[in-house]
Parts: C-alpha cells; sequence; structure tokens
C-alpha cells in the first residue's frame, strides 16, 4: 500500500444455484485465499450469493432468507480478515417492501453499507425489472444479518490510511446505462470503482465489454475492478465466462475469462489522484451529495505484480510500435510542413552528423517535403567535420544525404574553430567544455548563415531526452529555427530509426544498410579528437544510459512521482539490467541536471509535441530557471 500501490483482485467462485450455503462457503474460501494473496479490495460478481439465474425463486422469502443467513457465514468466516470485499446478493427493504439487486460491501466481521443496482435490464434475455427495482434515489436504512445497514447508491468507502483510496460502487447494466453511477462516484472522489456483474457469453461480447471498462477506467481518471459470474449459473438458456477485468486510467492490467478464482493485480491510486489534480475539467457533481464510510487497513508494502514497461514511451507490441512510428513521423513532418508553408522557406538546412538524432531530422524533413510536393534536394544536409568526427560518422551522413536526394554540402570548420580559440586565448591541448562547445556553436553558425544563404530554416536535431538533461549547448545545437525532435525522447528515437530501415529494406537496400550502421554507431556528440579512428567520448558514460533517463523523465513529468517510489519502479522494472546502485547514482544525476539545466529549455525553439510528455516553456512544462533540488535529493539520501 506504499507509494499509492493497492493490491486489488476481481474473483469469480464456482457457485450452484439457489444453494445459499454452499455459495457462501465458496464466497469465505476465496476471500481467505485473496487474504493471503495481499488483496486489500476484493470484487465478486452480482448476485453471487444466490446465483444470478435463479430467477422467479428471488421473489421466494426462503430464498432472501436463505442470502440472508449465507451473508451472516461470510461474515462470521471472515471475522479477522481485513479485505474489503463487495458481495452479491438480493436484499427487501422494509419501508417499501421491495426487492433490489445490492452489492454488500463487508469487511472484518462487519457490514459496512449497501449499494443497490440503479439500471435494471428488461430486453433481450434479461427480466430483472420482473423482480428487482431501482435502486435511483434510494437512501435509507435496512435491517440485515441483524443490524441496521445503510442502503444508498451515493455511498463511497473511504481508507482511512490511505486517503487517496476511496471505493465506489455498481453493478453490471449500471456500466452500459448512458450515465453510469460509477460518473457521480469517482467526481465525489472514488478512485476505486467495483463492478459487480453477470453478464453473460455471446460472440464478440467479451470485446465490447472490455471497451467499456477501460473506457470508463479512463474517462473517470480510476481503477476499475469488474468481476463476472462464472461457472455454476444455470446454462438453460445462457453461458457466464467469468470474465474478470482490472484497467487502470484506460489501460487494461489484467483480465482472466472462462475460468473461476481470482484475478489480482495493484491499483496506484496516488498516480490517478495525482491525474485528476492536474486536469482541470475533473470537478465534482454539484447535484448530488455523496457519503462516505470509513474502513481501516494496515500500511504495509505491497508486493508489485502488475507490468512496468522498461521502456515506458515505446510500444511492447510489435504491431502498436509500427502504428505508433507512423503516427509520429505524420504528427512531426506536418509540424515541419507548416512552418516551411508559413514562413516561405526555399530550403531546409540540417546538420548531419551520421548520429541518430539528425537522422532522424533529415528523414522527418524528407516526409515533409513529400507532403508539399518538394524534391528532397531542398533539403541542405550540412556535415561538418572537426577533431572528433570519425570517417564511420562522416560516411554514414554523406551515404544518407545521397541515398535520400538531399543537396550535400561538406564545411571542415577545423580551421575556424582553430582561429576563434586562437582570438579567445584557448589552448587547442584543454579539451575543457570551452573546447567542446566552440565547436557546436561554431556548427550552428555555420547552419544559420547557410540558411540564410539559401531562404531557408535550420532545422534543430536534438530531442526530448537531450533537453530533460539540458545534454546540449547553449546556442549552439540548443537553438534552431523549429526543433521536430523536440518532443522524442532518445528510447523512441532509436526505434523510429529502426522502423524506418526496416520499412526500406526492399526498396532501397542502401538506405537501409547504412540507417542499420547508424543505429549501431555510439551516442555521441564527437566533440573530443578521436583514438585511433574510434568514437573516444560517448554519451552514455558521461550522463548514464538513455534507457534509464527516460524511465526517470516519464514517471517523474508524466505522473509526479516522487523520487522513491520512481528509484521503486525502477528497480523493479530494471533491476534485472542494472544494480541498485547504478540506478540511484543516475537517478540523483536526472534530478541534479533537470533542475540546472531549465534555462536551456526556458528559450527552447518551437517544435511539435507528438506524445503526453513535453518540455516546451509555452506548453507542458513551466518551471522557473532557479529553482532547487534539494528535497528531491534529500528524499534519494534516505536510499543510500
Amino acid at each position: 500500500m506504499r507509494d499509492g500501490f493497492v493490491k486489488v483482485a476481481a474473483g469469480t467462485p464456482k457457485i450452484k444455484v439457489a444453494d445459499c450455503r454452499y455459495n457462501a462457503e465458496q464466497i469465505f474460501t476465496l476471500m481467505r485465499e485473496a487474504d493471503k494473496q495481499g488483496v486489500k479490495v476484493l470484487c465478486l460478481p452480482e448476485l453471487c450469493l444466490t446465483g444470478y439465474t435463479c430467477g422467479d425463486l428471488f421473489l421466494h422469502d426462503t430464498l432472501l432468507k436463505g442470502a440472508e443467513e449465507g451473508l451472516q457465514t461470510v461474515l462470521d468466516a471472515t471475522r479477522n480478515l481485513e479485505v474489503v470485499t463487495a458481495v452479491g446478493l438480493p436484499v427487501r427493504a422494509e419501508y417499501d417492501n421491495k426487492l433490489y439487486n445490492c452489492a454488500a460491501v463487508i469487511q472484518k466481521g462487519e457490514i459496512l453499507g449497501l449499494v443497490p443496482k440503479t439500471h435494471i435490464p428488461n430486453y433481450g434475455e434479461f427480466y430483472e425489472a420482473r423482480w428487482f427495482a431501482s435502486g435511483a434515489g434510494v437512501d435509507t436504512m435496512v435491517t440485515l444479518c441483524g443490524r441496521q445497514v445503510s442502503m444508498s447508491t451515493t455511498d463511497t468507502f473511504a481508507c482511512q490510511e490511505m486517503p487517496n483510496l476511496i471505493v465506489g460502487v455498481e453493478i453490471c447494466e449500471d456500466l452500459w446505462a448512458p450515465e453510469p453511477p460509477s460518473a457521480g462516484l469517482a467526481r465525489s472522489g472514488a478512485t476505486l470503482i467495483l463492478n459487480l456483474s453477470a453478464s453473460n457469453e455471446t460472440v464478440g461480447k467479451a470485446a465490447y465489454r472490455r471497451q467499456l471498462v477501460t473506457g470508463q477506467s479512463g474517462r473517470l481518471v480510476c481503477g476499475y475492478v469488474y468481476a463476472d459470474a462464472g461457472e455454476g449459473e444455470s446454462t438453460t438458456d445462457l453461458v457466464f465466462a467469468g470474465h474478470n477485468m482490472i484497467a487502470e486510467n484506460g489501460a487494461l492490467l489484467c483480465e482472466r475469462r472462462f475460468a473461476n478464482g481470482l484475478t489480482i493485480s495493484e491499483i496506484d491510486v496516488d498516480r490517478l489522484a495525482y491525474e485528476r489534480r492536474r486536469m482541470t475539467s475533473f470537478t465534482p457533481d454539484p447535484k448530488k451529495e455523496y457519503w462516505r464510510t470509513d474502513f481501516s487497513l494496515t500500511l504495509e508494502e505491497t508486493r508489485l505484480t502488475r507490468f512496468v514497461s522498461t521502456s515506458p514511451f515505446v510500444p511492447q507490441d510489435a504491431g502498436d510500435r509500427a502504428e505508433r512510428c507512423n503516427e509520429i513521423l505524420c504528427i512531426a513532418a506536418l509540424g515541419l510542413k507548416k512552418r516551411l508553408e508559413h514562413t516561405h522557406a526555399k530550403t531546409a538546412v540540417v546538420g548531419l552528423s551520421g548520429g541518430l538524432d539528425s537522422t532522424l531530422a533529415v528523414l522527418i524533413t524528407a516526409v515533409a517535403m513529400q507532403m508539399l510536393d518538394r524534391p528532397a534536394s531542398d533539403i541542405i544536409a550540412v556535415t561538418m567535420p572537426c577533431f572528433g568526427t570519425t570517417d564511420r560518422t562522416k560516411s554514414n551522413a554523406v551515404l544518407l544525404a545521397e541515398r535520400l536526394g538531399c543537396t550535400l554540402r561538406t564545411i571542415d570548420i577545423g580551421n575556424a574553430v582553430k582561429v576563434h580559440f586562437k582570438d579567445i586565448g584557448q589552448s587547442m591541448e584543454d579539451h575543457s567544455v570551452t573546447f567542446e562547445n566552440g565547436q557546436a556553436r561554431e556548427r550552428t553558425q555555420v547552419l544559420m548563415d547557410i540558411a540564410n544563404q539559401t531562404g531557408g530554416l535550420v532545422i534543430g536535431t536534438g530531442d526530448l531526452s537531450e533537453l530533460a538533461l539540458g545534454w546540449c549547448t547553449y546556442n549552439g545545437d540548443h537553438m534552431s529555427n523549429y526543433a521536430v525532435n523536440a518532443g522524442i525522447p532518445k528510447t523512441l528515437v532509436r526505434h523510429l530509426v529502426s522502423f524506418i530501415s526496416d520499412d526500406k529494406a526492399q526498396e532501397d537496400r542502401e538506405l537501409s544498410d547504412v540507417l542499420s550502421d547508424i543505429l549501431d554507431t555510439p551516442v555521441s556528440p564527437e566533440l573530443l579528437p578521436a583514438i585511433e579512428g574510434k568514437i573516444s567520448q560517448k554519451t552514455e558514460d558521461l550522463v548514464g544510459p538513455y534507457e534509464l533517463h527516460d524511465f526517470f523523465l516519464y514517471y517523474i513529468l508524466r505522473w509526479g512521482f516522487p523520487p522513491k517510489k520512481v528509484f521503486r519502479l525502477a528497480l523493479y522494472a530494471l533491476g534485472r539490467q542494472y544494480d541498485r546502485e547504478t540506478i540511484l547514482k543516475w537517478l540523483k544525476n536526472f534530478y541534479r541536471r533537470f533542475f540546472s539545466q531549465q534555462f536551456k529549455r526556458s528559450c527552447l525553439a518551437d517544435g511539435p509535441k507528438v506524445g503526453t510528455v513535453a518540455l516546451s516553456p509555452r506548453g507542458d512544462w513551466r518551471m522557473p530557471s532557479d529553482a532547487v533540488a534539494s528535497l528531491w535529493l534529500d528524499e534519494l539520501e534516505e536510499l543510500d
């Protein structure tokens, strides 16, 4: 439960229709198993104490009494269990003698409250209105298991020890309705919605059900646990498959069909609370008053089982990845297309180094030119060898420009830099930051002047990861007229270039081969002299692995996670690749650089946002350049 993680489960017990004693035993057995596995909130199916398919037996006092006795059996058997459980049963209300399809929310042998079903289906195979009344507007007390219990659709259940864990309940058809009760529950603060369901299986229905659950969790920025009836329900006309799902903010964490038992994952309620805080459109419902019933849980470490990607910016599925790559290339190219049109630019000037970033920039520029029906020769690719340039990168830059049909210019800046160093008294033997940045600024000056000569725009090549770390030379590669890579992190840059390489493999083998070699080249600014013709300056040796930094970037910027939580997730996802000390070292380095380098982002060139994380000072990220990192770094010091 620390760091906002709460283990939840959807459970489907094997039942027997109308055998409440048997069903109660199956339910408390499943609750005990959930408790053993660390589950704190458990959702069971609709009417599981009786079976959903009892038909006209629901009108018999014998069944209703059996359901009440079954619930008491469950309460007695689980007095020592902390797990908060929603159990489905029919409940008769004294005040109107109506029957309601309810969820009983129970914990430690007590009933916290009853939530009646609002939307009663009476179409197709469903005849619930024959037996049950709608719970809409119901707010009353009923006698159940010898105690007075609240029954209301506006009840929520709040954890005292975990303020962001607030549970709301709806039942099956409620989710299918135009205005599901969960919308009001979420707007009143519920971060976790439980749905007790008995949704029979028909061809194609599972996909639609999955869309409803994930879509609702995304729309409401909540966790959603959906527990479906399964084996044991009557098969007179229907089959129930136990389609259990757990979703969080639009993402399906896990699901299970055609099996009884538990489906378990962890919901991050702190993440949900952060997202709601960030979204100004997520507001309370002024028309309804919602009530909260408190419950208590023992705070403990939640063992994580949910999937955490090692590369959160890169889709895991190959098909999704290809679609994402196409989409990003299109977004970035459309941004550049508009800028070229608006400025009536005659050329697009790209500094081509033979590295990944400039390669992606020129590829995006080529797509933009195609959109404009302009020749690739309107792209001026400039390679500017200097003291650290290797034959490999220079050759790849030349080959790439030739295969794309760009106008290639090679300008050796060595002499110009030496003259500049002489003017300022910089020794050629002093390989300090001045030695490096002097070359970077000279390259930018050359590009800007060529753009002036040709009536063009300088296309920036720096990526999102470099901007986060400040790994760019102020007024050097930091500056351009339009930065097409500014919203693309380094791990995604690699996949984009790889995608294009694979895509061009058959129609242009030479282009594909040069892109493959660029992918195999170590990431380097090549600002220090080569050693025996090989790259001597490797970026990841200096600032750390981009795989780690992109992971940090995603969870710090997109979700606002505190340092200890970022570290915990990094260790969980990347602990096999990197040891604890390495992850902690580079996480500290990320925070130091991120805070100290904001001044470079505060005067960033224009560039397109392509994903959920961006660092434009005019858009997603507003931060003072003199903000201090002490609070964040102090938290990490506690981990040493």
